[in-house]
């Protein structure tokens, strides 16, 4: 599919699967990702795909996936199916251990039924042979030694061994204390020799003490004698661990006969965790180049948004370099060929090499660092022409070794090949070299092939102008500052800069006017017609992205003014209704007043004296109400304050609430207040301006609850251990308070582990205005395990 074979290689495409090889945990799981190679059917792909980001986003949002142990199963099985061999204890410790794992792992997924449909798939109808496990833990011990309760016998003779042991030692302990008081022995204690126990005697001495002389001393002065009492009961111990020996085996070799059945799913199983192994280590990697899966399209077809070069954006981060430059582009049954054309070291090349090792990474079920709206098809082929191919042996030079990839591209491209040419044309003489390059472009688009070239050739720039499927593109410059944007646009040819950038380097102006002499006038026109399409492409860009700028201001101020609007409708509504609640309230209790008043005449028969002091009464009350109706209405605070009277660091309080609060902001007609440790946004209306006894009162008492807050509050923050949102919540709870009581720095202690956590809680922190930097610990007290995030 790939074509020449070292394609892969020059696209990056084999330094990818070294660095999926360093994220797996076993040597099975390596040898797989060693196998990796684009595929061409649509269902595959999907599937590895899909496997891919349902394992990412386990690692991201899930419970850590139990895999603790993953020993290579495969060639203990191998030995266990052999008739009459035996696996040892360790070998039979390793298939337990990995075991438990598989069964963990298959718990741990039909607990999320459904959840993971394409993981599920791993290990559809893989049962649970929980016997296995029984069976060799009944024999075998948590160290990996077997038990001594394996069998009866096993049991009986591991008791003799420890009674005719201590026997033993018993006896040669008192031939030692009474060679001691005799003054036989040498110095030192009883020391083993020929693995058995002896006694150190001086030279003279050792005809004193009837034994078995095992050794001596390098100077001939010491001899180690094992008593004659001792030497039947050692003699006895070592037959008993012959014995021991023998039953041992035999109940290895029974254990080995009764897993024998079980071979074939021991295979299976060995499968399974070399193909999680596997797929964890892509979704590993997709989470460090910030990889996502892009929709699939059942043509030949590329379209990338935001895409990036995986090993440059992980090199730029290495480096500390600022976030590489996004690449967009589209291929498609229209513009099925981008001739891309710019200045050297402008991108030309990384951005062909972009969409070849994408395109294969794609294929091959490895998600790619993209957005996930990007579309990309599925090509049968792919051919590459990327650097120089000469060779010795072959008698090629440079500039043949380019046309033998001609040739082959002519001869077996289709519609659904993919064609990827780094400088087409070069490595001849250019008057010659052209030509050539436009004819094999002119045969390779009437195959209706796809894929990305990049030229300096003006002839190549011309018949791309003028010709179906072909579209001109090239990487923006900004020719003032002489720099390249990395910015790849379509449409328009770009010039090379030769001239521009060789003065920009400073060389000799003379040299400049000779070369300008030298090139043709019709040359020189081109040249200067694409300088100054280059020139007005950078104009329109940056008028482009101020307009966005501005649309997006625009669009912010009319949500505020639909909000404010919104606001002020309600305020409204609330405004009538307690006015006619009130009003409501008055007529009812002016009408309860003159209903006794006139209940109060009549019961006086009109007595005239009685009947002017009650309507002075009435009067009396109604002037009250007015009086009271006359104070709500001129109640200050009621009317807008004016905007000179107030500033940052004033206190208010909010007429609707009666709560108090320190203006900490002013935008617009909107006050940002402080309660405390809360902050609200009001209307500068809809506060009055606290003055005198008031404000240093109300000051008083913020003061004593910061000064409580600052009091009981801690820096440290500790979320090992912790799951993704429920670590961020709890750092954001504790960075808004640091924030409102003005405390300098967080200490956040997030644990090493796959660094996945201490990434998200960066990233996170990049997010918070406050934030102004983070460093991590010291690496004598924690190093990357823990973030200092300092505050504004």
């Amino acid at each position: 599919m790939i074509y020449p074979k070292n394609a892969g290689e020059k696209l990056g495409f084999t330094e990818i699967k070294e660095l999926i090889k360093a994220k797996c945990i076993s040597d099975a799981g390596k040898e797989l990702v060693d196998k990796i190679q684009p595929q061409a059917k649509l269902d595959l792909i999907d599937r590895f795909l899909r496997q891919t980001s349902e394992f990412k986003d386990l690692l991201q949002h899930d419970a850590p996936l139990p895999v603790d142990h993953f020993y290579p199963i495969k060639n203990l099985a191998e030995k266990a199916k052999v008739e009459g061999a035996f696996l040892f204890e360790d070998e039979f410790h390793r298939i337990l251990l990995s075991l438990r794992t598989v069964y963990a792992i298959i718990r741990y997924f039909n607990e999320r039924a459904q959840q993971y449909p394409n993981l599920e798939l791993l290990f559809e109808h893989l049962p649970i042979e929980k016997s296995i496990i029984k069976s060799i833990e009944m024999v075998i011990d948590e160290r990996g030694k077997i038990k001594d309760n394996a069998s009866r016998l096993l049991l009986d003779i591991s008791q003799q061994i420890t009674k005719s042991e201590q026997e033993a030692r018993k006896r040669i302990d008192s031939v030692f204390k009474q060679a001691q008081a005799n003054g036989w022995t040498a110095d030192g204690n009883l020391t083993i020799r020929d693995g058995r126990l002896c006694i150190p005697i001086l030279a003279e001495n050792k005809r004193k003490i009837k034994g078995l002389i095992h050794d001596e001393s390098a100077t001939g002065q010491t001899a180690y004698i094992e008593p004659e009492e001792v030497f039947h009961l050692n003699n006895k111990v070592r037959d008993l661990e012959f014995e021991r020996r023998r039953e041992i085996i035999r109940i290895l070799t029974s254990l080995t006969s009764e897993l024998r059945p079980h071979v074939p799913l021991l295979f299976a199983y060995h499968g399974l965790l070399t193909k999680l192994d596997f797929v964890r280590a892509k979704a590993l990697f997709a989470m460090d180049i910030e990889a996502n899966m892009p929709e699939l399209s059942k043509v030949a077809e590329v379209s990338l948004v935001n895409a990036k070069h995986p090993l440059l954006l992980m090199a730029s981060r290495q480096e500390g370099h600022p976030s590489v430059v996004p690449l967009n582009l589209k291929i498609d049954d229209t513009d099925r060929v981008l001739l891309v054309s710019g200045p050297n070291a402008g991108g030309k090349s990384v951005c062909m090499k972009t969409v070849g090792l994408l395109q294969l990474m794609f294929q091959s079920g490895l998600l790619i660092p993209c957005d996930p709206i990007s579309k990309l098809g599925v090509f049968k082929q792919v051919f590459a022409d990327i650097g120089d191919d000469q060779s010795i042996d072959s008698d090629l030079s440079t500039y043949s070794a380019h046309l033998s990839k001609m040739k082959h591209f002519a001869q077996f491209s289709d519609a659904r090949t993919m064609v990827l040419i780094d400088e087409f044309g070069t490595g001849t003489d250019p008057q010659f070299g052209g030509p050539i390059a436009e004819a094999v472009l002119e045969v390779l688009n009437k195959k209706k092939i796809r894929g990305v070239i990049t030229t300096h050739y003006s002839n190549l720039k011309l018949f791309a102008s003028h010709t179906e499927g072909i579209e001109n593109a090239s990487m923006l410059f900004d020719n003032e500052a002489m720099k390249p944007m990395y910015i790849l646009q379509t449409g328009k040819p770009g010039s090379s800069y030769a001239f521009e950038i060789a003065q920009n380097i400073g060389l000799p102006k003379e040299i400049l006017h000779l070369a300008k002499q030298k090139i043709g006038v019709q040359q020189k026109k081109v040249d200067t017609l694409l300088v100054d399409l280059e020139r007005e492409k950078k104009e329109i860009f940056d008028t482009k992205r101020a307009i966005s700028l501005r649309e997006k201001e625009i669009l912010s101020e009319q949500t505020e003014l639909n909000s404010l609007k919104s606001y002020l409708e309600e305020n409204k509504r609330q405004l009538l209704k307690d006015a006619k609640e009130e009003a409501r309230q008055i007529i009812k209790d002016a009408n309860k007043l003159v209903e006794n008043t006139i209940s109060n005449i009549k019961s006086v028969q009109a007595d005239k004296e009685k009947t002017k002091e009650l309507r002075s009464g009435l009067q009396k009350a109604a002037d009250s109400l007015k009086e009271k109706t006359v104070k709500e209405v001129n109640k200050p605070g009621l009317t807008a304050v004016p905007d000179a009277d107030l500033e940052v660091g004033d206190w208010v309080r909010i007429l609707d609430s009666g709560n108090e609060g320190q203006v900490i902001e002013i935008a617009k007609n909107n006050l940002i207040l402080a309660l405390g440790e809360l902050r609200t946004v009001v209307k500068k209306n809809k506060v009055e301006k606290l003055r005198g006894k008031e404000k240093a009162k109300v000051a008083k008492r913020f003061k004593s609850v910061a000064s409580e807050s600052v009091a009981d509050f801690s820096p440290e923050i500790d979320v090992r251990g912790m799951r993704t949102e429920d670590a961020l919540g709890k750092i954001e709870l504790v960075l808004d308070r640091a924030v409102m009581i003005g405390y300098p720095s967080l200490k956040i202690i997030h644990g090493k582990g796959d660094g996945i956590l201490r990434k998200f809680i960066r990233d996170y922190l990049r997010k918070y205005n406050q934030v102004s930097r983070f460093e991590d610990e010291h690496a004598d007290r924690g190093g990357d395990g823990i973030t200092y995030a300092y505050l504004d």
